[in-house]
């Protein structure tokens, strides 16, 4: 795989410290462990569910917390207390620690454990103040008492 350097983006541009932390995350966690397998979905225009697949896992198992503008799955790792004498065993149930990038404003809406998927619902909401705005055009012109006159 090939390999990029961002350190000559860093000296000409200014405020995109993060962006550039991201894509060398991104860089670094490319040939990570692909365990769970999860989909990521736009279920809407501004909503996205994303499906891990955690079979055996129980609620007590797994933990969703949001930190530092990234979604953290943590799944422990299940103890065998049958001792069971296994001749093929497919169903992983390893420790594991899956981690995504959240974009701004996008917030976590509810996590549930359904048929063997951890199912995590993300919305984004823009603030109004950052949402695009028409600004009306009023005619040039004077007002006076109410009235607009032409300017000359």
């Amino acid at each position: 795989m090939r390999s990029f350097d961002f350190s000559p983006l860093y000296r000409s541009a200014v405020g995109f410290d993060r962006m550039m932390s991201m894509l060398d995350a991104a860089q670094k966690n490319a040939g990570a462990d692909s365990y769970p397998p999860y989909n990521i979905e736009k279920t809407g225009e501004d909503t996205y569910q994303i499906s891990i697949a955690v079979a055996g896992f129980t609620t007590e198992d797994l933990n969703v917390e949001v930190r530092d503008g990234q979604l953290v799955v943590v799944g422990k790792g299940a103890v065998d207390k049958d001792n069971a004498d296994y001749l093929h065993r497919g169903i992983a149930r390893r420790a594991f620690e899956r981690r995504f990038q959240l974009a701004d404003h996008v917030e976590v809406k509810s996590a549930d454990l359904r048929d063997g998927l951890l199912l995590v619902d993300l919305v984004r909401e823009i603030p109004e103040a950052m949402k695009p705005r028409k600004i009306e055009i009023h005619p040039a012109g004077v007002t006076i008492e109410g009235k607009t006159a032409k300017a000359a």
